[in-house]
């Protein structure tokens, strides 16, 4: 057992009390009032730190570490979910209707572990270190995009990396992707609007539903007929609501799905191509529509060098056998804002078990974590954040 290791070992309890605590008070996104206070709190008790609040309810905390270095800045996001939780723990949420379903609790304790461990060592620190707390990770337009566009945060920042808890993934492991990670998650909302009337007499009508149903058909021609093999493209439609009683065709149908891609390009391309599918179906039939095309979170592409530094310290602080390389995932998150202002990287690292009954998919109401992946989480980061910011380290164009 390395030294490190045996630092995080010693960290054990506190990163599940962390985690418990904030479990049980879960909070939504730009709701982070007393999550956002228990954190400060708890910064406040770790010497060398600066703390301040960038927005109302995220936390930054600065170290400036005792030798000459880059800056770095390290990310845990920190909101919850509106679900009802379904687990039986002592420590289930307590806010009825909300709870950690994605595994925030966990990245805040990782990072506040981190941070713990960083603020004891400031003297051997290289560079600075800086540790966002991060809001409304759930709610687009997303806190990342707040603190990147309204605040300093990033001024001076060479670096950024940040990880997820994946219950797809077994404790212990680490993950790590070059390039195309997570996608853009777009949404479409789209009203069709027909001529209603009786059901025994359809003929008299311009059924909505009727051309709803060739709508969500012919969308799928979008990704089979003009994309590309190569280029992954996500056209869902997942909710579909329509009139009121079994005889009676309505005037509208409202429809809602996402669309999803990794390229920018394709995913600039991507609401003509729709837009064009939905007006040809909606002409033939003599209804009219109203399109609404709301663009999500950025693809999350991670910088190369970054990812292959992250890499070189996973397979050092757990090994070749816990290591893996990342498949890319459909899901979206607001990191990417990070990455439109310094190169970056975000990767994953497993909790799932049988033991502790953690595979469950995330954002369902009995997720949860094996906790033994916060010290995971807090080896990687920790030395993830003195190997960014050593001088020493390699890096293009330097």
């Amino acid at each position: 057992m390395t030294a490190t290791q045996e630092r995080v070992a010693t960290l054990r309890e506190q990163l599940v009390a962390w985690r418990r605590h904030l479990h049980m008070h879960p909070e939504l996104s730009f709701e982070e009032v007393q999550t956002s206070q228990y954190i400060a709190d708890e910064l406040g008790k770790m010497p060398g730190l600066t703390v301040t609040r960038p927005t109302k309810t995220s936390i930054l905390a600065v170290l400036k570490g005792g030798k000459h270095g880059r800056t770095v800045l390290l990310r845990a996001d920190i909101d919850a979910l509106p679900i009802t939780e379904e687990n039986d723990f002592e420590f289930k949420s307590k806010n009825e209707g909300v709870m950690h379903a994605c595994g925030h609790d966990g990245h805040t304790a990782i990072l506040l572990g981190t941070a713990k461990l960083l603020s004891e060592q400031v003297q051997d620190v290289p560079g600075e270190i800086r540790m966002i707390f991060q809001h409304a990770e759930e709610f687009g337009p997303g806190g990342a995009e707040e603190l990147v566009m309204d605040t300093p945060l990033m001024d001076g920042v060479d670096v950024v990396t940040g990880l997820h808890l994946n219950s797809q993934l077994p404790a212990g492991i680490v993950a790590v992707k070059p390039g195309a990670f997570m996608a853009s998650p777009d949404m479409i909302e789209l009203t069709i609007r027909g001529k209603g009337g009786h059901g025994a007499h359809p003929e008299e009508t311009v059924d909505p539903i009727a051309v709803g149903a060739q709508v969500v058909t012919n969308l799928q021609h979008v990704v089979s007929r003009h994309v590309g093999a190569q280029d992954a493209l996500v056209v869902t439609i997942a909710r579909f609501h329509a009139g009121t009683t079994h005889n009676v065709i309505p005037d509208t149908a409202e429809l809602m799905g996402t669309v999803r891609s990794f390229d920018p390009e394709l995913r600039q391309r991507a609401p003509k191509l729709i837009e064009r599918v939905i007006k040809g179906v909606c002409e033939a039939h003599g209804a009219t529509y109203d399109l609404k095309y709301e663009f999500g979170y950025r693809p999350l592409i991670n910088t190369d060098w970054v990812a292959d530094i992250l890499r070189d310290v996973a397979l050092k602080e757990v090994g070749e056998e816990h290591f893996q390389v990342s498949k890319p995932t459909m899901g979206g998150e607001d990191f990417s804002a990070y990455l439109e202002k310094a190169p970056g990287a975000y990767f994953n690292v497993g909790s799932g078990s049988d033991d502790c009954d953690s595979k469950w998919p995330h954002h369902h109401p009995r997720f949860t974590i094996d906790e033994i992946s916060l010290e995971t989480g807090v080896r990687m980061m920790h030395a993830a954040a003195l190997k960014l910011a050593d001088p020493a380290t390699p890096v293009p164009g330097q």
